[in-house]
């Protein structure tokens, strides 16, 4: 994990929040790199999952609901962690997650923890002029419930017919008391969610399907298989209104830990809105006219840990002897680490590097022409500072699929090498080419 953080701070993928006034425990700020990152992984996400298929639609709905929301979902009464705080230091631990028998895991004292009490997990703000109980609210705890409460406009809207699925994607906010672990647990953090609404007959057919497209998605993002752990949530363990649960765990550095989950809800979200607000929230068959209540498939992906597995997954360190210029003089004879990010290549923040071999004007003149042409369809890069060698290390080590370089033969020959970032061979490819040759790999 070390690691990896040191990469993400040094080369601005993820970085301490207001680190000049000395940071914010937990809070972290995506960087250049890592916003491209994350946002290649939302728009992959959301062309697999919602617009190249004809049963999904999307929204994005407001942070701040109305409250009555999270009390008829029961967030505002239920939604708690166990909470213990050490007597001497005064640390706050989750009771579930310590031995409460042993000493202070911060300051190890043996006076031992106060008794468990519920902490609710809601952020809690208000609305207004005034703090009281009238102006009250939310931040969002999760992304389900404007899926279910939006339900009656979106069907009428969309004219979809069961089986069919809302997705979001957004921002939720959660006052853990202990987050940790990098941007794995944070008090605010990334999900991409739908709701797959179906009839109750078919809720079990529904379940192994989304598994099966979850277990798709984490190869697409490059999770080898021998790193996930798919865990059934036993009966008593599970949500009151769940019949199966399953989390899908990752092998991470600090243990095995969550990493998404896929829920059966059963109708229980749109019964208890339905009884709260008084609105029919049942689903009309056209073709029968029969009225009921959809049975709800919960896929949860968290964008966050999304990230951090996939950096994760393509983080490797290779033994190398030689790296060669385009002009085949070698710029280092001795065996060196070569560190790579072999990021699958949709996902990669840039997809070309452009790199001049020289700084001379004629060179980058054609270099800085050409990055400009690739930059219109492929996020391009463009680097002209140090060696041949430690500009290819430099784009290994953020995961740049390919680099090309413009060399001093392409003034006579109108061709550049094109570099692949995994095996490190090279090509010479004719510039008038280039469009047609990363066409075919990106």
């Amino acid at each position: 994990m070390e690691t990896i953080v040191n990469l993400c701070k040094s080369r601005g993928f993820v970085f301490a929040g207001s680190e000049i006034y000395g940071g914010m425990a937990n809070s972290w700020d995506y960087g250049p790199l890592g916003v491209e990152l994350k946002r290649n992984i939302m728009n992959a996400w959301w062309q697999r999952f919602v617009t190249s298929r004809g049963d999904m639609v999307g929204i994005d709905a407001a942070v701040i609901m109305n409250p009555k929301v999270w009390e008829a979902s029961g967030h505002v009464d239920g939604f708690t962690d166990p909470l213990v705080e050490c007597k001497k230091c005064h640390e706050r631990f989750r009771a579930d997650q310590i031995d409460v028998a042993k000493s202070c895991t911060r300051c190890g004292a043996k006076d031992g923890f106060t008794d468990p009490k519920n902490f609710n997990l809601l952020f809690k703000t208000f609305i207004g002029s005034t703090e009281d109980s009238a102006s009250v609210a939310y931040l969002r705890g999760e992304l389900a419930q404007a899926m279910f409460v939006d339900l009656p406009q979106v069907l009428m809207t969309s004219r979809k017919r069961v089986p069919f699925g809302i997705a979001q994607q957004g921002k939720c906010f959660r006052n853990e008391i202990t987050p940790g672990n990098f941007i794995f647990r944070t008090r605010e953090f990334n999900l991409m969610e739908f709701e797959y609404f179906v009839r109750e007959s078919e809720w079990e057919t529904w379940f192994e399907y989304w598994l099966e497209e979850m277990k798709s998605w984490l190869d697409f993002c490059g999770v080898k298989c021998e790193h996930l752990v798919f865990h059934e949530i036993e009966d008593g363990e599970r949500a009151h209104y769940s019949k199966r649960t399953v989390d899908i765990e990752y092998l991470y550095p600090f243990g095995q830990k969550e990493l998404y989950g896929l829920a059966y809800r059963g109708d229980y979200d749109l019964k208890r809105h339905a009884e709260h607000s008084g609105a029919d929230l049942r689903y009309t068959d056209p073709k029968t006219n029969e009225k009921y209540l959809p049975h709800v498939i919960e896929p949860t992906f968290g964008i966050d840990r999304t990230v951090l597995v996939t950096l994760l997954e393509a983080y490797t360190e290779e033994e190398v002897s030689t790296v060669r210029s385009t002009s085949g003089q070698v710029e280092e004879s001795e065996t060196d680490k070569r560190v790579v990010l072999k990021l699958p290549k949709a996902l990669a923040p840039f997809k070309v590097a452009v790199l001049p071999l020289s700084k001379k004007d004629e060179l980058s003149s054609i270099a800085g022409s050409l990055s400009g042409r690739l930059r219109k369809r492929w996020a391009t890069d463009y680097d002209e500072t140090q060696s041949i060698g430690k500009r290819y290390r430099r784009q290994d080590e953020i995961g740049t699929p390919y680099c090309v370089t413009v060399d001093f033969d392409t003034l006579e020959d109108h061709a550049v090498t094109v570099r692949d970032r995994d095996t490190m061979a090279q090509e010479r490819i004719a510039i008038d080419e280039l469009e047609a040759y990363f066409n075919e790999r990106l």
